[in-house]
């Protein structure tokens, strides 16, 4: 099989556009170094300005000529742009399924209403502990953590999806499943867990052990048994290594890591990356046609074969299945403090295909890669 047509066996199923480096919170772990000002911001001074209202309008049409999928409109905070609407409905008319990632601080019964209207199908909101300073302190501003579950509580009464982020920390870590509750008592329909990345502020945070990564994991599985709303991991791909082990299955669960695969992020000023945890540039939609970049780039190309994977990942009997948070891995062996900036692949300071340096599993090296664990999606 050619190459090209072993690049268009994987077509975009996610894609999340960080629309404005503008963000009214100041938080902790925040991977594009978000500010209330574009000017305040270490990053976007340096790479150029955000894409246009009609620069949006284009971007959405060239993702609908690959595919038609969950577009995530993400931040900064995307709520400060005043053409938020006018572009979620675009997409919507187009075919995307429309959700947003939002601190919620911003969504009023109004605002609520305007998304459901403009076809927003969901809105995530980030709620990092059930007290109130514990969340205000990760997210920088006091107040924060009141304004957002006003957010969530304005999204429930006017008809529109709730799911609930939370990121893993050092700091919250004894409170998950106070969380998990907290989601479903306030009506979410979902409670996606996140898992720390070095990168952009992400890079200060203290992080949890690899050993509290893997029985965190252990106990959401667990829980993902019983839980009456949607629940995955976020950044933590070794979940369906774990899952296996288990015996628990979800159909909705593919593959762990994604990057690059069925998914991408799109910068707020044009730049593809694999992820949003994942800062390589692999090309500007101002420059090259989305198709052309994701079918075309070697970066790309490179995440969708596990047989390129390094280290233990590389002979690990998972590794179709499961592949390793690449973000992860290329934070962990790169030097460069990105502050939320990107890198050319022609200067890359990490190895994006390195083993996942926060997993303790030891693989069975002489057991085959595919058997019993599934084929490449």
């Amino acid at each position: 099989m050619s190459s090209k047509r072993s690049s268009e066996r994987f077509v975009p199923h996610i894609i999340s556009w960080n629309m404005t480096f503008r963000c009214n919170l100041r938080c902790a772990h925040c991977y594009i170094d978000a500010a209330q000002s574009t000017h305040e911001s270490k990053v976007a001074p340096a790479v150029g300005r955000e894409l246009s209202t009609e620069e949006g309008i284009n971007l959405v049409d060239q993702i609908a000529d690959v595919s038609l999928p969950i577009l995530v409109l993400s931040g900064g905070e995307p709520l400060l742009r005043e053409d938020v609407y006018h572009i979620a409905s675009y997409a919507h008319e187009k075919g995307l399924t429309v959700v947003m990632g939002t601190n919620g601080t911003l969504i009023t019964d109004e605002v609520a209403r305007n998304l459901r209207e403009c076809g927003v199908k969901r809105v995530a909101i980030s709620i990092d502990s059930v007290e109130a300073a514990k969340h205000d302190a990760f997210r920088g501003v006091k107040g924060a953590w009141k304004s957002a579950v006003s957010g969530i509580d304005a999204c429930i009464r006017k008809d529109v999806e709730v799911q609930i982020n939370t990121t893993v920390t050092q700091q919250n870590y004894d409170e998950i499943e106070r969380i998990l509750d907290f989601a479903v008592e306030r009506g979410a329909c979902a409670f996606h867990l996140f898992f720390l990345v070095p990168t952009g502020r992400g890079k200060s945070v203290e992080d949890i052990t690899a050993e509290m990564y893997e029985q965190m994991l252990n106990d959401v599985l667990e829980w993902s048994r019983s839980s009456p709303i949607e629940f995955r991991p976020i950044c933590a791909p070794q979940f369906m290594r774990i899952a296996a082990q288990k015996g628990i299955r979800n159909e909705k669960w593919k593959k762990g890591c994604i990057a690059g695969i069925t998914y991408c992020r799109i910068y707020p000023s044009g730049e593809v990356t694999p992820c949003p945890y994942l800062p390589i540039d692999v090309g500007n939609i101002r420059e090259k046609h989305f198709r052309d970049i994701w079918f075309q780039s070697d970066v790309l190309n490179a995440l969708r074969n596990p047989d390129n994977l390094k280290g233990k990942c590389g002979v690990c009997e998972y590794r179709r299945i499961c592949g390793g948070c690449r973000a992860r891995a290329y934070g962990i062996t790169s030097f460069v403090d990105f502050c939320g900036g990107l890198q050319a692949p022609s200067s890359l300071s990490g190895d994006f295909l390195a083993e996942e340096p926060w997993c303790p599993y030891q693989p069975i090296a002489d057991q085959p890669a595919h058997g019993a664990h599934g084929k490449d999606r």
